[in-house]
């Protein structure tokens, strides 16, 4: 057998090796506790502990391992009871129990920010408990990507007409008043960079921190705003055809990204690089007939959570 033969069949086998890793073909459950429901966010700490996720009571949850399970780290608002509060999915109790809905973590920091639908933007240290409200006057905070090195927070505002209680009344249609905005800790300023979005999810800055990508649920596209370079301050679409993206985050691989769509029907992991190439499609089968919410990589393993469950779900190879 000559070398060029060699060579080929080695490739044969790498590329038979890499479908195998890349299949995230098992799936296990990290079970919320009993009567706990809608894990929307996922993130991990800085020195990889985690999930951190976010709740439908108000709170925002740590995974401790199998041996402990979730345990409280933090919550949004000051007037949460645990009688009142703990395990409830009652929208009409957001206002005192709180509803988070996103995290991302500022890596140099540590400090967690959250976005609440109803107390818009909080942020909490790494000893967690009760977040602090920042300035800024919102309707429906949605998602939210810290940029560690500056410390800017990116997050949009669904909508400047509803809230996520018109979400569940009979005929609901979103409006496309959604924007991305950039709120700067250091002048405590918020910054309108798009408007007009219609359906805004959870955004991502690139590794790089040159643009942020934000998805449009309802529009069925994935923007890019430029933060540097020529085309910076200005937005151009970045992806279509992928179905609805209902947010983004970025992968553990630089330039790289992963969206939670629902594609006719079918959820689905997308890791999709900063030349709008779909380079993987993860089938999220155990969420059928649910709208992920979140694709969080964390080791070498897909976290995603859903508004309609009582787990996160974990696929690994």
């Amino acid at each position: 057998m000559n070398t060029s033969t060699l060579i080929f069949a080695d490739l044969i086998v790498w590329f038979l090796l890499l479908g195998s890793v890349l299949s995230y073909n098992t799936f296990n459950k990290l079970q919320l506790p009993p009567n706990v429901t809608s894990p929307e966010s996922a993130a991990f700490d800085r020195g990889g502990e985690g999930p951190y996720v976010t709740v439908a009571d108000g709170r925002i949850l740590k995974w401790q391992g199998p041996n402990v399970g979730f345990v409280d780290f933090a919550y949004t608002s000051p007037n949460r009871t645990k009688d009142l509060c703990d395990g409830t999915n009652d929208l009409n109790l957001g206002p005192i129990c709180g509803r988070p809905l996103a995290l991302s973590f500022n890596y140099k920091s540590s400090d967690l920010y959250i976005t609440d639908a109803f107390f818009g933007l909080l942020v909490v240290g790494f000893n967690g408990g009760l977040a602090t409200q920042l300035p800024g006057i919102y309707k429906y905070l949605s998602g939210i990507d810290v940029e560690s090195y500056t410390g800017n927070v990116y997050m949009t505002d669904a909508s400047l007409t509803y809230d996520i209680r018109d979400m569940t009344k009979p005929g609901f249609k979103p409006d496309s008043t959604g924007r991305l905005l950039k709120y700067d800790p250091r002048t405590q300023r918020v910054t309108t960079l798009l408007s007009s979005l219609s359906g805004a999810g959870g955004p991502a800055v690139s590794s790089d921190r040159k643009y942020v990508l934000v998805p449009e649920f309802a529009n069925k596209k994935i923007q890019r705003y430029w933060l540097q370079g020529p085309k910076h301050n200005t937005n151009e679409v970045f992806l279509t055809d992928c179905g609805s993206p209902k947010s983004i985050k970025r992968a553990i691989n630089d330039g790289e990204f992963w969206v939670a769509v629902e594609n006719q029907g079918q959820p689905q992991g997308l890791r999709v690089n900063g030349s709008a190439i779909v380079i993987e499609t993860v089938p999220l089968t155990q969420f059928m007939n649910l709208s992920p919410a979140v694709v969080q990589e964390g080791g070498n393993a897909l976290y995603v959570g859903s508004s309609g469950t009582d787990f996160v779900g974990v696929y690994t190879n």
